[in-house]
């Protein structure tokens, strides 16, 4: 993570077992793409397509979708609908360009997520920024899940536009111009979104950490 807090940085620290991602070979959303019924007859060359754009690029778009505000208990469906409509666009995905393509319906499928989960709620969605309490923990432990609850709870609060930019750059290390390609933005916006989302990262963790209502600090 380029920007760092005063804490240790999420992308230096190992992530808990339980958080990791799947695997490729075990993550359930992949077979279920491949044998949903609703996906569409591959010849056997778009099959073997298919499978390595799943090969490629399905812990980007599982760790995306988590952190566009999935509930966590949805990612691997919703990596499952990424992929089922890339298997239903394959003749019109150009080569090169699956990553962009992937993203863009990790989007739509994230912003659906997280209206049918605040619906659930009956709360808009990202509308609050709680405060959080750890508790007491083993030092190293603590320390990882403070960081990781701090970065959830700030990027849930942060607008759409800003926190996409801000986890390609920051969390995935993605170059300014990749963010650009990948977004169908200039690069100028591009750069103009991540010193904002910068700004807004820290206007928000200074918020959070000066709360201590449990009602949680608004945006």
């Amino acid at each position: 993570m380029h920007l760092l807090l005063d804490e240790p940085s999420p992308a230096a620290s190992p992530e808990p077992p339980a958080a990791a991602e799947p695997s490729l070979e075990s993550a359930p959303s992949l077979a279920g793409a491949a044998a949903d019924p609703r996906a569409p007859s591959l010849s056997p060359s778009e099959k073997v397509r298919l499978r390595a754009i799943m090969t490629t690029h399905f812990n980007f778009i599982w760790r995306s979708l988590k952190r566009l505000g999935v509930p966590s208990g949805e990612v691997d469906d919703c990596a499952q609908q990424v992929f089922l409509v890339a298997s239903r666009k394959l003749a019109v995905i150009a080569e090169g360009s699956e990553q962009s393509f992937l993203f863009g319906t990790a989007l739509n499928v994230a912003a659906e997520a997280r209206r049918t989960a605040a619906r659930r709620k009956d709360t808009p969605a990202g509308d609050e920024l709680e405060a959080f309490d750890p508790g007491p923990q083993p030092d190293e432990v603590a320390d990882r899940k403070r960081v990781r609850a701090l970065l959830d709870k700030v990027l849930e609060a942060m607008p759409m536009d800003l926190r996409v930019t801000f986890v390609l750059f920051e969390l995935e290390e993605m170059p300014l111009h990749q963010i650009a390609t990948l977004l169908s933005i200039p690069i100028g916006t591009a750069a103009s979104r991540l010193r904002r989302a910068r700004t807004e990262f820290q206007r928000l963790v200074t918020r959070l950490r000066a709360s201590g209502s449990p009602r949680g600090v608004k945006r």
